[in-house]
């Protein structure tokens, strides 16, 4: 365990084995650091929160503070990171609220790249890349695989599918479907299959078949209710169908079309 010695760290914090904390870095009370993770020099992690195995932290970024929430009353919330995540330079990833389910979650495998905010109460699954300059408000809720482009922002309780595609500089107010590409600003955001991103993650050429047919479907402007039923005859068996049908019927905040 190396741990510079103008790090200060807080005597309730839990560090694990081969974890190293770099010079002028803050590690405040409960703080968990899992086994090998990397904190650089000049970070910030403010309190309750924990941080997996292998993760590396990079300068200045900023981990566990208040949110930025008026309702946040200084109850106790958390910041849970899971392993192997990278959080680049002035990144800041904020705790949980009480009224928002007290925690604040990062997956395994995730890049978190520099500059990025994450607010309180977001979810964000395995593997995704949040890229610079991305914007999460609270309660955001990113999916397996997915990535937000760099300089987007996210508008407060959207959801983005798995193995969405966020591009750069979109403002996204809406629900974001599973296998999709969105780019754009709010009511002019264009969508279409993320047919290169599926490929590269080996999905079959049956599964980006009926992930295209259902988008042709969804794409003809009809109602929305009878559009699913015809995309559950037409494709019965396909579990990617079946993801988006199941996205599009659970939104609150309406999807992309």
């Amino acid at each position: 365990m190396g741990i510079h010695p103008t790090a200060i760290v807080d005597p309730t914090a839990e560090i694990g084995s081969g974890v190293t904390v770099g010079p002028y870095s803050l590690v405040g009370p409960r703080v968990v650091i899992g086994d090998g993770a990397e904190v650089m020099g000049h970070v910030s992690i403010d309190k309750d929160t924990e941080l997996g195995k292998e993760c590396r932290v990079f300068p200045f970024a900023s981990l566990g503070a208040d949110p930025q929430d008026m309702k946040y009353a200084g109850e106790r919330t958390r910041l849970v990171i899971g392993d192997r995540v990278t959080v680049r330079e002035s990144a800041t990833l904020h705790r949980g609220t009480e009224h928002g389910g007290g925690v604040t979650r990062i997956g395994n495998d995730v890049l978190v790249m520099a500059t990025v905010h994450v607010a309180h109460d977001c979810q964000v699954a395995d593997e995704a890349i949040l890229s610079s300059y991305a914007v999460l408000a609270g309660h955001v809720s990113i999916g397996l695989q997915a990535i937000v482009s760099g300089s987007s922002a996210i508008h407060q309780f959207v959801r983005v599918g798995d193995h969405a595609f966020v591009g750069g500089m979109s403002g996204i107010v809406k629900d974001v479907p599973p296998f999709m590409i969105v780019a754009g600003i709010r009511d002019t955001v264009a969508v279409t299959p993320n047919i290169v991103g599926l490929k590269r993650r080996n999905f079959s050429p049956e599964a980006i078949s009926a992930i295209s047919g259902v988008f042709r479907l969804l794409h003809n402007h009809k109602p929305l209710a009878g559009v699913l039923a015809e995309a559950e005859k037409q494709f019965p068996d396909s579990e990617e169908a079946k993801a988006i049908i199941g996205f599009y019927r659970s939104s609150e905040r309406g999807v992309y079309r």
